[in-house]
C-alpha cells in the first residue's frame, strides 16, 4: 500500500515521515500521473489559496476528484481540511466540495495565536491527542452525515465523512502518528 501526499506546498514533508513511521511508503504527489500509485491521499496544512491554485495549474483537482469519486480516502489538514469543505465562509476560493461542511478560515487566530492542545478524540482510546493548531480553521457548520470525532471549545475541529478525514489542527507535527493510523486503516478498509 502507498499513500500519496500532495506536495505543492506547506508541510508535506512532514506528512510523508509520518506515514513512514507508521510503516508505510509516502509518495509525493505533484502531477496527475502520481495519483495511479496510490491508495489514499493527504492534502497537507500550508496556505490554502496557493494550494488550491497549484492543484488547478497542474490539472490536480480534476485528477483527484476522479480518484475521490472512484473511491479513494482522502485526509485533510489545516488548508487540507479547507480544499475538502464544500463552503468556505466568506470567500469564493477554490475547493475539491467533497465534504459537506462549511469552513471559517483562520478562525482561531493568526499565527501569534497559535497553540496546542491536549484534545480528547475518543475514536483514538482514553488518550488524549496533542493538537497543534496554527491559524488553523474550525468547521463553523457540519451536515448530519458528517461523523464529528473531536471538538475543541465547543467548535468542530476534526470530522470523518465516509472516505474523507479532516482536522484543523497538524497531526504531522507531533510525535504521535494514531491519527496516521487512523487514516491508514481507512484506507486499507476501502482497498479490501
Amino acid at each position: 500500500m502507498k499513500i500519496g501526499v500532495l506536495a505543492l506546498q506547506g508541510a508535506f514533508r512532514e506528512h510523508r515521515l509520518m506515514i513512514e513511521s507508521c510503516g508505510t511508503e509516502a509518495v509525493e504527489v505533484r502531477k496527475p500521473a502520481s495519483l495511479d500509485q496510490v491508495q489514499g491521499l493527504i492534502i497537507p496544512g500550508g496556505e490554502s489559496t496557493t494550494i488550491g491554485k497549484l492543484m488547478c495549474d497542474f490539472g490536480l483537482d480534476q485528477a483527484i476528484l476522479q480518484r475521490a469519486e472512484a473511491g479513494m480516502p482522502i485526509f485533510g489538514t489545516c488548508a487540507g481540511l479547507i480544499m475538502l469543505a464544500k463552503t468556505v465562509r466568506g470567500s469564493n476560493q477554490f475547493s475539491l466540495g467533497l465534504m459537506d461542511i462549511e469552513v471559517e478560515r483562520n478562525a482561531f487566530g493568526r499565527q501569534v495565536d497559535s497553540f496546542e492542545f491536549d484534545l480528547p478524540v475518543p475514536v483514538l482510546g482514553y488518550k488524549p491527542f496533542r493538537a497543534v493548531f496554527i491559524r488553523a480553521p474550525w468547521i463553523e457548520k457540519a451536515a448530519p452525515n458528517v461523523g464529528i470525532l473531536a471538538q475543541y471549545n465547543e467548535k468542530i475541529v476534526f470530522v470523518r465523512q465516509g472516505n474523507f478525514l479532516a482536522s484543523s489542527f497538524h497531526p504531522e507535527l507531533t510525535g504521535d502518528n494514531r491519527i496516521h493510523r487512523y487514516f491508514l486503516n481507512m484506507v486499507k478498509e476501502a482497498v479490501n
